[in-house]
């Protein structure tokens, strides 16, 4: 028997290749299908079933293409979801043979209503192994509130009863030595605050995990995990759809956005499209010089999350500006959360844009030390935070206000666009997304603090709040 975990940081999610005599399954896959193949196939195995834990919401699964390509079957818990592809409902308590080797169904509703669990068996009846989706994570557990976007009659309070019942029914009459193996990690916007673990034992999370301690009500259970919870991203209802209803293949999304334009080129299907224009590179690079009106979202942090979180519309065709040789992986994390229309990529990045004779504009970028040079000689500076809320609430520059990235249609009607202001997120990352958004529709006077928070704090130039320790990551 083999268990693999493939873990995917910028999505902080798991799926799961499970292979036992030449038979082999996966786990809440990813949208790009091709690895798992060659994973079967390196290892003389057919994958014979898809299982999925319940209808994502943080990204499009790779379910439908995976059996179109393998002939597997694809398998959902308990559910009268009419979906746009085949699958196979199993019922609660089902098992499924994979080799010498049984998968267990367990319906554990809560973070959805057809979320379910998968327990391990080995080949000598031994239970191993429960790969829990959003049921459980390692240190917390699914946030209820999802399915009451999709589905209106459904409130967060009766999602939260049946999490707490899945909870005291289902997961913790199981042995302790069990290893649980969730669907995401830190970093994930479907639990409050998970681990950066991404695997543990069912008996230690029994005794860390404040949803499993002993004695909880029903209650207390609901209030504490409906507590600190904000809205979810735009863009959660719309993936869930696309894996309901179905969506189009990767391979064809690849396709439309492999084209690489020459600045003349992209100048001109910007100007007669409505795409907008994605640069990709670090917050450094874009500070340096940029296309007017390009928003920066950089691929090397929580790429996908952050696009879903900024750009509404999950249809929006869109134009990268990337480090050469990237285009095909940011093709591919858009598509993770459902953006399948870019439609081209400036062949050269910027420095072919710049050669040619093409404008650019730049932002002012400065250092925390300098940063505390300009308060010194003007105490009444306009100071930005856009870190989330609960990131500000545990410790901040004291007369800063907080203007989350996350909310950036409400935090933008708390800007002066007469007024300077000094941004800065945790690192740097978030203050150059937000600064180049609200640059595209009109506010100029910006100034980024290289380094965020971290510099800011480690300069010890500045006065802060007394540090909270924070009880959510949203």
């Amino acid at each position: 028997m083999k268990v693999e975990q493939i873990y995917t940081g910028c999505l902080a999610q798991g799926a799961y290749y499970v292979e036992s005599k030449g038979e082999a399954v996966v786990i809440d896959p990813l949208r790009e299908v091709q690895p798992y193949i060659e994973k079967a196939q390196k290892n003389h195995s057919k994958i014979k079933y898809v299982f999925e834990t319940h209808f994502h919401a943080d990204f499009v699964s790779g379910h439908i293409d995976l059996a179109k390509k393998t002939g597997a079957t694809i398998v959902y818990g308990p559910t009268t979801a009419k979906t746009g592809f085949e699958m196979y409902v199993a019922k609660d308590g089902e098992i499924f043979n994979v080799g010498d080797v049984k998968i267990k169904v367990l319906h554990t509703p809560g973070h959805t209503m057809e979320s379910s669990c998968f327990l391990l068996i080995d080949e000598t009846g031994k239970e191993k192994a429960i790969f829990t989706g959003d049921t459980l994570f390692i240190g917390d557990v699914g946030r209820p509130d999802l399915a009451q976007h999709v589905i209106s009659e459904l409130t967060e309070e009766k999602l939260a009863g049946h999490l707490y019942e899945s909870l005291q029914n289902k997961i913790l009459p199981l042995g302790d030595d069990l290893i649980v193996y969730p669907a995401h990690g830190a970093g994930s916007a479907c639990g409050k605050n998970l681990s950066r673990e991404t695997s543990d034992t069912l008996g230690n999370q029994k005794k860390i995990n404040y949803a499993l301690r002993p004695g909880i009500t029903k209650d207390i259970f609901i209030g504490e995990v409906l507590h600190g919870l904000m809205p979810p991203p735009g863009y959660f209802p719309k993936n869930v759809l696309m894996n309901i209803q179905g969506y189009e293949s990767i391979d064809k999304v690849l396709e439309r956005g492999q084209k690489a334009l020459t600045p003349r080129e992209f100048e001109l299907v910007a100007n007669e499209t409505h795409a907008l224009i994605l640069d990709t590179r670090s917050s450094d690079q874009f500070a340096k010089a940029y296309i007017p009106n390009s928003i920066n979202i950089g691929i090397d942090g929580n790429f996908a999350v952050w696009v879903g979180t900024l750009i509404p519309d999950i249809k929006q065709e869109i134009l990268i500006v990337s480090e050469k040789g990237r285009e095909d992986e940011i093709i591919t994390r858009l598509a993770r959360v459902g953006y399948d229309y870019t439609i081209g990529f400036l062949d050269g990045g910027i420095d072919a844009w710049i050669k040619s004779g093409k404008g650019v504009d730049i932002v002012n970028n400065i250092s925390a030390h300098e940063f505390a040079e300009a308060e010194v000689l003007n105490p009444e500076i306009n100071i930005l935070d856009v870190r989330r809320k609960s990131e500000f609430d545990s410790e901040h520059i004291i007369g800063a206000e907080n203007t989350p990235l996350d909310y950036i249609n409400e935090s933008m009607k708390m800007v002066n666009p007469k007024k300077t202001y000094y941004v800065h997120c945790a690192g740097g990352y978030r203050s150059m997304s937000f600064i180049s958004i609200l640059r595209s529709r009109g506010y100029d006077n910006f100034i980024n603090v290289d380094g965020g928070f971290k510099e800011i704090k480690d300069s010890g130039k500045f006065k802060l709040t007394d540090y909270v320790c924070p009880t959510t990551m949203l």
